[in-house]
């Protein structure tokens, strides 16, 4: 959630940062007469306890002949502070519900408005050119015998595969790529739960607006992430981390798994969107200074990936509507998808700030020079590769017989090799 104190001090820019993403101004208003009622709450309970403890102290010094009447205030000022304590805790409860929904603030800069109000920062290589008709993933998955979907919707339903033969290890190599740059770049690897408490899921976001997408075991109340972002956010909960030493950066390797609610009828065939894949998430803990740094560097791991991956893409600047409510800014990188003649987004980076880290109580202890105390950490997030990937890398180099040349720097996790041919 936000800042508690800005929304106080300055709610024009809370309300500013609303209206770009097309959200109500008056969210704002609620949260402060809710924040203001909370308050107000808490005064009254801890005026009511400092008349208690006095009172209480008043009785026992007290003559014998007077006890008894005292003891009867007591008994009632003993109610009130129990009637106090319980309208605390309502006006708390409201409290959190109303600054819940008001969404994360979005960066100077960022863009208004909605999906399609994207600004290209940058775009790298030109759309490949073929002297040949190119065929799309699913074709030439199935001639490698790389994806079969027929047997994955026989399995599981519709928007379900099987990666087999070479797809299974074309994403492996792509995993395993991915990892080496990430632990080149100081990231720690971890492979996280993929079932996680409400807590967590809510502390990260994705209990608002994105709930639709998210599967929920009830019998467990546990919730299969969409992302190991979740897990990766929720590792540190409730803790003081020492950044003196730099930032805490992970890399999480997950299955992942979405509903794609409201999707249908949209990308049915291939496995552009699935219910189900495999990424490499990074995920960084960081001090609120440093984290819009920190956002470039995530960016441009992802981008030396897909260079060297041979793929042309656009770095886009998301626009504020379409950032999900825990970001405060998002840069999506998208690959050009020769067969539908348009770019596609392989990776996403979100700068969160301070906000995930508020509701999942992460915060940093400062340097004894600047004071000491605590402040809130600032967390940041952005794939470095997931199964989609191989959409853009198969449609990309593919060749007339149907054969796909192997991008070099994968080629030391295929056994070296260079082309994946047809099956018979």
């Amino acid at each position: 959630m936000i800042d508690p104190v800005l929304l106080r001090e300055n709610p024009d820019l809370v309300k500013r940062s609303q209206e770009a993403r097309g959200a109500s101004a008056d969210t704002v208003d609620a949260a402060l007469a809710a924040d203001s009622a909370r308050r107000a709450a808490l005064t009254s309970f801890e005026h009511l306890r400092a008349e208690q403890n006095a009172h209480g102290k008043t009785v026992a010094k007290a003559p014998k002949e007077e006890k008894a009447q005292l003891v009867a205030q007591a008994k009632e000022l003993s109610e009130k502070v129990k009637q106090a304590q319980h309208a605390v805790t309502a006006a708390e409860k409201a409290a959190d519900e109303a600054l819940a929904v008001v969404e994360n603030i979005v960066i100077d800069g960022v863009p208004a408005g909605g999906e399609e109000d994207f600004v290209t920062l940058r775009t790298h290589g030109e759309p490949p050119a073929f002297d040949f008709t190119p065929l799309d993933h699913l074709e030439l998955g199935e001639k490698l015998g790389a994806i079969d979907m027929e047997r994955g919707t026989k399995v599981s339903g519709s928007r379900f595969y099987f990666l087999t033969g070479i797809g299974a290890r074309l994403e492996l190599a792509l995993m395993n790529l991915a990892l080496d740059r990430a632990l080149q770049a100081g990231f720690t690897p971890l492979i996280p739960p993929t079932l996680v408490r409400p807590e967590v899921m809510r502390g990260t976001g994705f209990l608002g607006q994105h709930a639709a997408e998210v599967y929920h075991l009830e019998e467990d109340d546990l919730y299969l992430v969409g992302t190991s972002e979740v897990p990766l956010a929720g590792y540190h909960m409730d803790e003081i981390l020492d950044l003196t030493g730099g930032p805490k950066r992970y890399a999480g390797w997950s299955t992942c798994y979405r509903r794609e609610a409201g999707s249908y009828g949209k990308d049915t065939r291939g496995i552009i969107r699935v219910h189900q894949f495999n990424k490499l998430e990074m995920f960084i803990y960081t001090t609120p200074d440093a984290a819009e740094a920190e956002h470039d560097r995530l960016v441009q791991m992802q981008e030396q990936m897909l260079q060297d991956l041979g793929l042309s893409y656009r770095v886009i600047d998301v626009a504020a509507g379409d950032l999900g409510s825990s970001a405060a800014r998002k840069f999506d990188v998208e690959a050009w998808v020769p067969t539908q003649g348009a770019y596609r987004e392989l990776t996403s980076t979100s700068n969160c700030t301070t906000y995930q880290a508020r509701r999942l109580n992460i915060r940093h202890r400062l340097p004894s020079e600047e004071g000491g105390k605590t402040q809130m950490v600032a967390t940041l997030n952005g794939t470095l590769a997931t199964t989609r990937w191989i959409v853009a890398m198969l449609e990309t180099h593919q060749r007339a017989d149907g054969s796909v040349t192997v991008p070099e720097v994968l080629r030391p996790f295929l056994g070296g090799l260079e082309v994946m041919e047809p099956i018979a």
